[in-house]
């Protein structure tokens, strides 16, 4: 069975795993109604639409 020779350092550890937790910027797109970058499936914050339905009543 495979056992290491010597204790492995914290720090040569945890350089190791420091790519794993890398964040993804999130993923947008354009609203087809008014064309502002939007998260996918959910509401647009700037007219209030989703699916081609007015969903959220925005203020002039």
């Amino acid at each position: 069975m495979a056992v290491p020779k010597n204790k492995l350092s914290s720090a040569r550890q945890n350089k190791r795993r420091s790519n794993v937790w890398k964040l993804s910027a999130p993923t947008l797109v354009h609203c087809p109604k008014c064309g502002e970058y939007k998260t996918p499936h959910r509401v647009c914050g700037n007219c209030g639409h989703y699916n081609g339905r007015q969903v959220v009543q925005k203020e002039a």
